[in-house]
């Protein structure tokens, strides 16, 4: 069986021609806005050569279908819709997070205004259960994948307002921040592993096994993708540097700084407290004392341990050695990115 990895370009393609196809469905407009979004076109709709992201979500989900002995192309319709439903909360976050920059260019909110950029995410999240209605398999998926959705983007909703009434609060406990990040990013995550494995005909083991192996994925991927919200180079990110911080962002390693009673806490509390805009200088010493009060490698070694325990999950029989290898691989990439 072929299994999927960054060479291999069809899986990748299948994927974007399912959004692209989605996406076409959707009013002029709106479809305007949505591939702007997605990278497929500028400002006044004019195509250009751009990809959508990384595909993380979709690439676990067709792995996932591998690993229990499936073929790809019968999770696409899945990984379309994980895929849907992560830009969706993305134009949703840019909003409540007034993020100007997104992928090295302006959002979407940015370019075509609060109100049409809502609805173009409300689009796109409908049309992730519209694309696994109609694309239903033979084994009837359908309705337990769609289950499988709809709780994951009741999470991402309890996950985004927790972040957002973090932001109203001088204290947050590291408890409350992983528990918010579970639900916001984690539980997607989790949710792309266990419909590629439904999709895959996995059996309720292997289906409970793929979950909680991209769950904690997702956790760990949260915890590398906060520090590179304040130390990550934006021509990677496509954020500028220190974004994070600039919006006094409760992230992790910044919660785990302010609750280390390290010397500094102090001044870390004072500068993260109040609504003023940082200044240059300010957003560069909360760094440093981020860094100091044990932050960053908080951070790091949650992310490390997260992804063995991981791993660890792939060990229940049956499913496809080389594919298990493939997602290790991919998880072990994306968490060892570097800032």
């Amino acid at each position: 069986m072929a299994v999927l990895t960054d060479a291999h370009t069809a899986e990748r393609e299948a994927v974007d021609l399912g959004l692209r196809s989605a996406v076409e469905r959707l009013p002029a407009p709106a479809s305007r806005i949505a591939s702007y979004h997605f990278g497929w076109s500028d400002a006044e709709g004019a195509l250009i050569e751009g990809r959508s992201g990384k595909a993380l979500r979709p690439l676990l989900t067709l792995l996932a279908a591998q690993a229990v002995g499936g073929q790809w192309a019968q999770a696409v319709p899945a990984a379309v819709a994980v895929e849907l439903v992560h830009n969706f909360s993305l134009i949703h976050d840019d909003i409540i997070d007034r993020d100007t920059v997104r992928r090295n260019r302006q959002t979407a909110w940015k370019v075509f205004g609060t109100t049409e950029a809502l609805l173009v995410g409300d689009a796109l999240h409908a049309l992730a259960f519209e694309i696994l209605a109609a694309e239903d398999d033979e084994q009837g998926h359908f309705a337990y994948g769609a289950h499988i959705l709809a709780a994951t983007v009741r999470a991402l909703i309890d996950g985004q307002l927790a972040d957002t009434r973090f932001e109203g609060r001088q204290r947050v406990g590291i408890a409350e921040c992983v528990a918010m990040s579970e639900a916001k990013t984690a539980s997607l995550i989790g949710c792309a592993t266990e419909l590629g494995a439904l999709y895959g005909g996995g059996s309720p083991e292997q289906l409970e096994a793929l979950r909680d192996f991209g769950f904690r994925m997702g956790l760990a991927f949260q915890h590398v993708d906060d520090l590179l919200g304040i130390w990550g180079d934006p021509a990677v990110t496509g954020k500028p540097a220190y974004s994070d911080l600039r919006s006094r962002k409760k992230s992790l390693p910044v919660v785990a700084a302010l609750g280390s009673g390290r010397p500094g806490v102090a001044e870390l509390s004072r500068l993260y407290t109040g609504s003023e805009p940082l200044e240059e200088e300010q957003v560069r010493r909360v760094a440093e004392l981020v860094e100091q009060c044990g932050g960053r490698r908080a951070s790091e070694e949650a992310a490390e341990v997260l992804t063995a325990s991981a791993v660890s999950r792939l060990s229940v029989p049956g499913l496809e050695a080389a594919a298990v290898a493939a997602l290790v691989g991919l998880a072990e990439r994306t968490v060892g990115r570097t800032w």
